[in-house]
């Protein structure tokens, strides 16, 4: 299969015509979830934390964190080739990375949804405004790579700001 070039903006949305040229664009669109109107990453969260909480009950725990580590290695080969065929690394499209950061964190915070539902916001805003660590691997570590590991520490911030909230309330 071919990749479809797209102009190399930020501007321009990928097309279903577009994601479905390439397996890799299906993973890295998060399956159709990134050619959202609007916040494609929030959507791709949405994806990630819907998709976890129905998948990681049916594969049991060892059997999921073993596909979630697969679907991080298989997701990073699949946002390079998509950046590359967008002509922007980390393009607003490409969600793949949300949609494994908040695997992470829903089945690292099994059990209440109140709690998820916290930490879904909690994630978003810090993949938003990328305080600290986040926003240096942003800046500094590009590629494929790059794009998934700041979604991967907002993911950890995440995980140690609820469990700090959990552990003093």
């Amino acid at each position: 299969m071919s990749d479809v070039a797209l102009p190399s903006t930020r501007s321009q949305k990928p097309t279903l015509r577009f994601m479905l040229s390439h397996p890799a664009h299906v993973i890295s669109l998060g399956f159709g979830s990134g050619l959202a109107p609007f916040a494609p990453g929030t959507f791709g969260t949405l994806l990630g934390w819907f998709a976890t909480r129905w998948l990681q009950p049916m594969m049991g725990d060892e059997v999921f964190f073993i596909g979630l580590v697969f679907g991080l290695i298989i997701g990073t080969w699949a946002a390079g080739v998509t950046g590359r065929a967008l002509g922007a690394s980390d393009h607003g499209s490409i969600v793949w990375d949300e949609v494994i950061a908040m695997a992470l964190i829903t089945a690292l915070l099994p059990g209440a949804m109140w709690k998820q539902a916290w930490a879904f916001l909690l994630f978003r805003l810090l993949d938003i405004r990328k305080p600290g660590p986040i926003g240096w691997a942003d800046r500094n570590v590009k590629g494929a790579f790059g794009v998934m590991l700041d979604d991967l520490i907002a993911a950890a911030m995440t995980l140690f700001i609820v469990a700090l909230w959990i552990r003093v309330l």
